[in-house]
């Protein structure tokens, strides 16, 4: 595995993100300013009769098996959270994990995060060893790029 900083880390993997997304027939754009929101997905020829979507995504892209959850993310409506694990790391592939805030901190209250001193006094709470138990929680999640249709269409509003 190639060592790299944690730039490199999120530039790959928003551009692994992105070539997902792509891939699935969907378009992406990068807001100008990062004030919590990375990427947002839209369907560049909406649907007949239907208003223009978009789906705001934050992107945690990590070069080991990570995940995190932070109260700051409930003040956005409909933000997907997308985990990406192993990124500069080609033989372990790149495990997509794509879920709302209210997802994740279900996810957090079944393991029993939100009930931890840590949670209590910063709202936030991260691991880089996923116990079997968050594996299995997070499978649902798991994306690939036939998922992201699906996905959109489920999630994406704009407001």
């Amino acid at each position: 595995m190639i060592k790299i900083d944690s730039q490199v880390t999120e530039i790959i993997g928003r551009n692994y993100l992105i070539a997902q997304i792509l891939g699935s027939g969907l378009e992406v754009a990068t807001p100008m300013r990062d004030r919590g929101v990375d990427l947002l997905v839209y369907r560049d020829i909406p649907r007949r009769n239907t208003a223009f979507q978009c789906l705001p995504v934050q992107l945690k892209s990590a070069t080991v098996e990570s995940f995190a959850v932070s109260k700051k993310y409930d003040k956005f409506p409909k933000l997907l959270i997308v985990h990406i694990w192993n990124v500069g790391n080609a033989s372990e592939g790149h495990p997509t994990f794509a879920m709302t805030y209210e997802q994740t901190l279900d996810i957090a209250a079944k393991m029993g995060w939100t009930n931890t001193a840590t949670w209590r006094a910063n709202e936030i709470y991260s691991t880089t060893r996923p116990s079997t138990k968050l594996k299995d929680l997070l499978e649902e999640h798991r994306m690939n790029p036939g998922r992201w249709q699906t996905v959109f269409d489920t999630f994406g509003s704009c407001g």
